[in-house]
C-alpha cells in the first residue's frame, strides 16, 4: 500500500507540474509579440511641446494648495498655506530647462479669483470680488522663467465677482491689463483658457447660478476680446474637467470659438479629497485605460462641434486634489508614460502634467525641488522619443502596452516604449534588429526612487544630471522584468517616414 501511495503522490505531482507549466507557458506565450520597426505605419504627428506642466496660480502668488502627505500618514489636511515660489531657484530652472521645449500653463481653480495689481505696489489685500494678488513683479518672475527654460506661457483669466459689471456680465479690464504688461515686459502668451474648468463653476468663483448660457455668453466676449487684443494668443477651450452633462453643455456653448480643443482628466480623487483608490489599482489596465475614455468623449465633441481643431490636455496628474501619497513614487510613473504614449498615439497635441513642483503629484518634490520618479521618467521621454507617431502593430494585451515614435534627434532611428505593468509576469518581444535599452524599475513599485539599468538615478555634484546610457540589446527576444517600463532606440530602422 505505502508503495501505491507514493506511486500515486508522484503522479499527481507531475500532473500539478504539467498543469503549471502549461499555465505558465499559455501566459508566456501570450506576451511573445514580434515588431518589425521598417514596416510601422505612421499615424501622426504631435507638437514639440507635447509634454509640458502647470506651475498653479497659487505658486506663483503665495497661498493656500494642496498640503503634502506627511510620513507614514495616507491623509492630509486639505490645504496648507505656502509662500510664493522661488523662480530664480537654479535647481528648478536646470531641471525644468532639460525638458524644454515645453509649454508653461499658470493657471488653476484659484486663478479665477486672482487680482493682477498692475502697479509697483500691489495692495495689502485683495480688492473686493478676488481672494488673491498677482503682483507686477512675480509676474515678471514668471516671463524670466519662461524665456529661461524655453516654456511659452499658457493662462487663463480672472472671472470672478471684481471682474463683472453690475448686470454680471464679464469684463475684460484685468485680462487687457495683464495681457498688456505681458508684452511690455517682454513676454508671450502663447495660448489661454477664458476660465479654469468652468464646469465647476461654484469651486471656480464664479457667481451663483453660473450655468452654460451665462459661460456662453461670457466666452463669446472672450472671444472677440482676444482677437482684437491680442491675435496671435491661441484660444483653447473649454478646460473642462468633467464629462457628464455640465461639461458637454459648455463645450457646446465654446466650440465654435476655440483655436484648439482643451480639457482636463484626473481617473480619481485622491485620499485627501476621500478618493478610494487604493495603490495595488495603480498599475491596473483599467486605470490606465481612464485616460482614453476621457479622451474618447472630448474626440466625439471635437469631431461634431469643433471639427479638425487639434486637442489639447491642459491639466493632469495622478489623481485630483495634489494626488494620491504614491503619486510621488515609481508607481505612478506607469501612469505617466502610459498616459503620454495612448494619447500621442490618439492624436492629442500636448499634454500639460500638474504639477512642476507642488504637493505629491509634482514631477519635483516642493521643498528641495529634487527629481521624483516622474521627473526622470519625463527627461527620458524628451529624449528619446519624437514627434512623429506611429501604430506599433502590437496588438496591447492586458498588462503589456508597446508604443512607437520616429526617435528624437537620431534620423533613421526609431524608439519604442514598453510598459509591463503586470506585477509577476515576465513579456518578451522579438525585433529584427539590434537596439538600445533603457529600463525603469524600482524595489517595489512604490519605492521613492527609480533605477535605469539597475543604476539609482539621482542628481550629481553641482546638480548635474547623470549620463542617461542605454545597454545594448541584441537583435532577436528582448525579455522584460514584471513592473518595469523600457525604452528601446534602434538606429538606422529603415522607416522611411524617420528619414
Amino acid at each position: 500500500m505505502r508503495v501505491h501511495r507514493v506511486l500515486a503522490s508522484r503522479r499527481v505531482a507531475r500532473v500539478v507540474v504539467l498543469a503549471i507549466a502549461a499555465f505558465v507557458s499559455t501566459k508566456t506565450a501570450a506576451a511573445d509579440l514580434t515588431l518589425d520597426v521598417a514596416t510601422m505605419p505612421r499615424v501622426g504627428t504631435i507638437d514639440p511641446r507635447f509634454q509640458s506642466y502647470n506651475i498653479e496660480m497659487v505658486e506663483v502668488t503665495g497661498g493656500r494648495f494642496w498640503k503634502p502627505y506627511g510620513a507614514g500618514s495616507t491623509k492630509a489636511e486639505l490645504f496648507a498655506a505656502r509662500p510664493p515660489i522661488d523662480l530664480h531657484d537654479d535647481r528648478l530652472r536646470k531641471l525644468a530647462a532639460t525638458l524644454a521645449p515645453a509649454y508653461l500653463r499658470v493657471s488653476g481653480t484659484w486663478a479665477n479669483s486672482t487680482f493682477f495689481a498692475d502697479s509697483e505696489t500691489p495692495p495689502a489685500a485683495p480688492p473686493a470680488g478676488f481672494k488673491g494678488v498677482l503682483t507686477r513683479q512675480q509676474w515678471r518672475d514668471v516671463i524670466d522663467f519662461s524665456h529661461a527654460v524655453d516654456a511659452p506661457i499658457v493662462a487663463s483669466f480672472a472671472i470672478s465677482a471684481g471682474t463683472r459689471d453690475t448686470e454680471g456680465r464679464w469684463s475684460p479690464e484685468q485680462a487687457r491689463r495683464l495681457l498688456t504688461f505681458t508684452r511690455s515686459a517682454g513676454g508671450e502668451i502663447a495660448a489661454a483658457e477664458f476660465m479654469n474648468e468652468p464646469d465647476l463653476p461654484t469651486i471656480g468663483g464664479a457667481p451663483a447660478h453660473y450655468d452654460a448660457a451665462a459661460y456662453g455668453r461670457d466666452f463669446a466676449a472672450f472671444r472677440t476680446f482676444m482677437k482684437s487684443t491680442a491675435p496671435d494668443v491661441t484660444i483653447l477651450g473649454a478646460g473642462t474637467i468633467g464629462t457628464g452633462a455640465d461639461a458637454r453643455a459648455r463645450f457646446a456653448v465654446s466650440a465654435a470659438g476655440v483655436d484648439a480643443v482643451s480639457y482636463h482628466h484626473y481617473g480619481a480623487l485622491s485620499t485627501r479629497c476621500s478618493g478610494d483608490r487604493t495603490a495595488k489599482q495603480a498599475l491596473s489596465d483599467e486605470w490606465l485605460a481612464r485616460t482614453g475614455k476621457t479622451f474618447a468623449l472630448y474626440k466625439t465633441l471635437r469631431d461634431r462641434l469643433a471639427p479638425n481643431k487639434p486637442i489639447w490636455l491642459t491639466e493632469t496628474a495622478e489623481t485630483a486634489c495634489g494626488g494620491n501619497r504614491w503619486a510621488a513614487t515609481f508607481i505612478d510613473t506607469f501612469r505617466y508614460l502610459d498616459q503620454l504614449g495612448r494619447l500621442a498615439k490618439a492624436g492629442v497635441q500636448v499634454v500639460m502634467h500638474n504639477t512642476l513642483a507642488a504637493s505629491d503629484y509634482g514631477l519635483l518634490d516642493e521643498r528641495t525641488h529634487l527629481p521624483r520618479p516622474n521627473y526622470w521618467a519625463a527627461l527620458l521621454w524628451r529624449r528619446l522619443m519624437g514627434t512623429t507617431v506611429f501604430d506599433a502593430g502590437v496588438a496591447q494585451q492586458p498588462g503589456f502596452h508597446v508604443y512607437a515614435h520616429c526617435a528624437r534627434d537620431m534620423p533613421d532611428g526609431v524608439a519604442l516604449l514598453v510598459i509591463n505593468n503586470d506585477r509577476r509576469t515576465q513579456r518578451r518581444l522579438t525585433l529584427s534588429a539590434a537596439s538600445q535599452r533603457y529600463t525603469l524599475a524600482s524595489a517595489t513599485p512604490q519605492d521613492g526612487t527609480i533605477r535605469l539599468n539597475g543604476s539609482t538615478l539621482a542628481l550629481g555634484a553641482s546638480d548635474e544630471i547623470p549620463t542617461l546610457k542605454g545597454e545594448a540589446a541584441a537583435a532577436g527576444t528582448i525579455t522584460f522584468a514584471p513592473a518595469t517600463i523600457t525604452f528601446l532606440t534602434v538606429a538606422n530602422a529603415g522607416n522611411a517616414n524617420c528619414r
